[in-house]
C-alpha cells in the first residue's frame, strides 16, 4: 500500500472510533442535534410574530421561511463545541501519546476528530431541515440549488470543525476547549439570520453586514427561498475555505508541537 492509502486508511479508522465515542457517551451529541431545533421552536413560535412584523407579511407563517435558513446556518456552529472538547480531551488524557508510539499515520487523529465531527453536524443540519419543514418552512429550491445547499454547509462544516479541532488543541483544559468555539456559535445573530441588518443600528448593521456568517446565510436563503443572492456566494466560499485553511495548518502545526 502506498503512504496515502495508509492514511485513508487509519483515518477511516479514527473516524469509526469517533463515531463509536459519540454514540457511547452521547452527552456531547444530543445538545448539537437538539439546541437547533429548539431554536428553531423558539423563534417561529414565541418570537415569530414579532419578528416576521419587521421581515414582511403573513406573520409566523413568513417569518418561518425568512430564519429557516438562518437556523440551518446555527446547527452547522454547534458541532464546533464537540469537536474542541473531543479532541482536547485526547490530548489532555494522554491517548494522542499513545497513538504517536503507533504505526498509524500522523494525520489521521486528527482527520478522524474532523470527520466524526462533521458527520455529526451534518446529521443535526438534516434533523432542523425536517424540523424546519414541519414547522412550515416552504423553500422553493430546485434539485441543483439543493445540491448547491449541501456543498456550501459541508464547507461551512470542514470549516469550523477544523478552527475547532486548532481550538482543541491549544485549549488547557476540556473546560476551557468547550467554551472557545462560543463566539462561533453567537456569530450568525449578528448577521442577517434572524433579523434583516437593515433594521439594526449603523455600527451593529457594519459589523453584521461584514462578518463572514452573513454572506453564508444570505446564499442559503438565496438557494432555497429564490431571494437575492448578489456577490455573497463568492464570498461566502472564500470564507469558508480561508477558514478551513487556516484551521488545518494551525491545527497540525499544534498537533506537531504537542
Amino acid at each position: 500500500m502506498s503512504t496515502l492509502s495508509y492514511a485513508v486508511a487509519d483515518s477511516a479508522t479514527m473516524l469509526r472510533r469517533n463515531l463509536r465515542h459519540a454514540l457511547r457517551y452521547p452527552s456531547m451529541t444530543i445538545p448539537v442535534v437538539a439546541i437547533p431545533v429548539v431554536m428553531l421552536l423558539l423563534f417561529v413560535y414565541v418570537f415569530g410574530n414579532a419578528l416576521g412584523s419587521g421581515v414582511g407579511p403573513g406573520a409566523e407563517g413568513h417569518y418561518v421561511d425568512y430564519v429557516a435558513p438562518g437556523i440551518i446556518l446555527m446547527a452547522t456552529t454547534y458541532g464546533s463545541v464537540s469537536v474542541a472538547v473531543s479532541v482536547c480531551s485526547d490530548m489532555t488524557e494522554g491517548i494522542v501519546n499513545r497513538f504517536r508510539t503507533l504505526s498509524i499515520s500522523r494525520a489521521a487523529v486528527l482527520n478522524g476528530h474532523v470527520l466524526g465531527g462533521a458527520v455529526q453536524t451534518l446529521f443535526s443540519v438534516v434533523l432542523v431541515v425536517g424540523a424546519a419543514l414541519l414547522t412550515g418552512f416552504r423553500p422553493n429550491a430546485t434539485p441543483l440549488e439543493w445540491l448547491a445547499t449541501a456543498g456550501l454547509l459541508t464547507l461551512v462544516v470542514l470549516a469550523l470543525t477544523w478552527l475547532a479541532a486548532d481550538m482543541g488543541l491549544r485549549a488547557r483544559t476540556v473546560e476551557a476547549a468547550s467554551n472557545a468555539p462560543t463566539p462561533l456559535t453567537f456569530l450568525p445573530f449578528l448577521g442577517s439570520a434572524i433579523v434583516p441588518t437593515d433594521s439594526m443600528p449603523t455600527a451593529v448593521r457594519w459589523f453584521a453586514e461584514y462578518q463572514p456568517f452573513t454572506p453564508v446565510t444570505e446564499t442559503l436563503r438565496g438557494l432555497l427561498m429564490g431571494t437575492e443572492i448578489g456577490n455573497s456566494a463568492p464570498i461566502a466560499v472564500a470564507w469558508c475555505l480561508g477558514f478551513t485553511v487556516l484551521g488545518y495548518f494551525r491545527a497540525r502545526s499544534a498537533y506537531d508541537k504537542g
